[in-house]
């Protein structure tokens, strides 16, 4: 259990560099008001969707979405 609080650490880790470099990219992208904008919700909500598939798989009722498995 310890090994895949761990990796679920390591993984939300990536996971908000990956959100601070995309939103990074979208800010120095010279884009309208409103798109910068949507572009920016839309990061954050995949972002969240990812970070609850990942809960959910701890617990163990993930469904039928294929990410990697935590803790074997």
């Amino acid at each position: 259990m310890v090994g895949a609080l761990i990796t679920l650490i390591i993984y939300i880790i990536i996971l908000g560099l990956l959100v601070w470099l995309v939103n990074y990219v979208v800010d120095a992208i010279p884009l309208g008001e409103p798109f910068n904008r949507l572009a920016k919700i839309l990061i954050i909500v995949v972002a969240v969707i990812i970070v609850i598939a990942l809960l959910l798989q701890l617990v163990g009722g993930l469904g039928n979405l294929n990410l990697p498995r935590i803790g074997g």
